[in-house]
């Protein structure tokens, strides 16, 4: 079986090295995830354990497609009756890229839907229905020039609802971003951590859920349980099983959540709680400005806001001004790390330190630096 593990474009290298580790073999990287041969095991392993994916994806046709013609009828001649039953539902999505004939999207997902419930009632009798909201079934078609791909996502939700943000903000990182900044940063478990502007608290909750070893799918559901042949489940149950004992009982280290917002408190811990990680977090309001350095020494991680009106009681404060108080921070944080995601290259210049590691990434279409500075 061959699989695409999609995710966001700069964190490649990040899911890479995450699919070695979990024993799939030879990963290989391209522009916006990894693909490798392997089993539905391997799939359904990666689905549970992966922290920076976003949607995997197993391909089940790979055809010619010059026009709507040819297309449907590749579609067509597409092996997926074994994740149809009676009453499975189905939804289509497309990406189109350099294909003058095919050239939207959203025709190239009608013309897929259209073979993949004929064939399906020619071979049972009956067409599937459509629900684009929660399907059965995720078809997804990726179309470059004449070379058609279509996958089946073993997903159904994107990899990154984790299932624990039960309380929300405005424009929240992604917690597969928040998961791949501390993979790339190098931001491990013997450290203590510290996010002195945590929001609803994104990056200290996967700093807990990595720190022990808690799978983080082990809390949501995944589209291959709902497929027609579930023969696969037994295999499932036994992952789920050996993810469930692997976990560690606490944080190794202490894990400081602090934001200047009364407000975003209550909601970060009621995050931490949905995760299960509501002990390793030690929760307080404070501004960025009064965080001082503790023994022993450890890592400090933040996604400082870009834009420009702040959080915080005075959100008409200059961004260069805030800024500048998170120089100065660093400045008395002596023998610590700071992994930053910087979305403004203004921050990079008020810190005026040489970085260890700058990263380009992107979170959702901002491109992004993460920035690493031992101090």
């Amino acid at each position: 079986m061959r699989f695409f593990v999609t995710c966001a474009r700069g964190t490649e290298g990040a899911l890479r090295r995450e699919l070695v580790v979990q024993r799939i073999h030879a990963p290989r990287g391209a522009t916006g995830g990894v693909s490798f041969d392997g089993t539905l095991e391997d799939g359904m392993k990666v689905c549970l354990w992966s922290r920076v994916a976003m949607r995997v994806l197993l391909e089940v046709g790979s055809f010619p497609a010059f026009d709507a013609d040819t297309l449907y009828a590749g579609a067509r001649a597409a092996d997926l009756h074994r994740f149809f039953g009676g009453k499975t539902t189905l939804a289509v999505t497309a990406t189109t890229h350099e294909n003058p004939e095919l050239h939207h999207s959203g025709f190239a997902a009608l013309k897929v839907k259209d073979a993949v419930v004929d064939a399906l009632r020619d071979r049972m009798g009956h067409r599937p229905d459509v629900d684009v909201k929660n399907p059965d079934v995720s078809l997804v078609l990726h179309l470059r020039g004449r070379d058609a791909r279509l996958f089946v996502d073993l997903a159904g939700e994107p990899l990154h609802r984790r299932s624990y943000r039960v309380a929300m903000a405005d424009a929240p990182l992604k917690e597969s971003l928040a998961a791949a900044v501390l993979a790339l940063g190098g931001v491990g478990a013997e450290r203590p951590f510290v996010d002195p502007m945590t929001g609803t608290g994104t990056l200290a909750i996967e700093h807990a859920l990595a720190s022990r070893n808690i799978a983080p799918g082990l809390r949501r559901g995944f589209g291959f349980e709902r497929w027609a042949d579930q023969s696969h489940l037994p295999v499932f149950t036994r992952l789920k099983q050996a993810a469930q004992d692997a976990r560690l009982a606490k944080a190794p280290c202490p894990i400081l959540a602090r934001d200047v917002l009364t407000s975003a408190i209550p909601s970060a811990r009621r995050n931490a709680q949905a995760a299960g990680v509501a002990e390793d977090i030690l929760f307080e309001v404070a501004d960025v400005a009064t965080l001082a350095s503790r023994d022993p020494p450890g890592t400090i991680c933040m996604n400082p806001p870009y834009g420009e009106r702040l959080p915080g009681p005075d959100p008409e404060q200059p961004l260069d001004e805030l800024y500048a108080t998170i120089a100065h921070v660093l400045d008395r944080m002596r023998g610590w790390s700071a992994v930053i995601l910087c979305g403004n290259p203004l921050l990079a210049r008020a810190i005026r330190r040489k970085h260890e590691i700058s990263h380009r990434l992107w979170n959702g279409p901002l491109e992004a630096r993460l920035l690493v500075y031992r101090l």
